[in-house]
């Protein structure tokens, strides 16, 4: 597989203060602009986990918002990403918020 059409696959969990502040809408709206696809929920640890898909370029991208940025009113402080692999092609068609 060519390096410009390859996918990767990426989990992340995102600490701090990343509830109530619209962080899950806000990881929505990024990763559709990307054009990666996707889920976002709210843990009961107070934490926001999901899964990543899409090119290698752009799941780094998303990978340094999600670590540095976030939405307007969250405090991050940490991100953990893990289980990155290649895929074939992606498991979902959108960017979705899981309740």
């Amino acid at each position: 597989m060519a390096e410009g059409s390859s996918l990767v696959s990426l989990d992340y969990e995102v600490f701090g203060k990343v509830q109530g502040v619209f962080f899950r809408k806000y990881t929505q709206a990024e990763g559709t602009r990307l054009g990666l696809v996707g889920w976002v929920q709210n843990t009961d640890a107070g934490t926001v986990r999901g899964q990543l898909q899409g090119p290698p370029s752009r799941v780094r991208e998303m990978r340094e918002w999600l670590k540095n940025k976030g939405s307007p009113k969250s405090r991050i402080t940490g991100a953990q990403f893990h289980n990155q692999r290649e895929i074939q092609q992606c498991d979902y068609s959108n960017f979705s918020v899981k309740k």
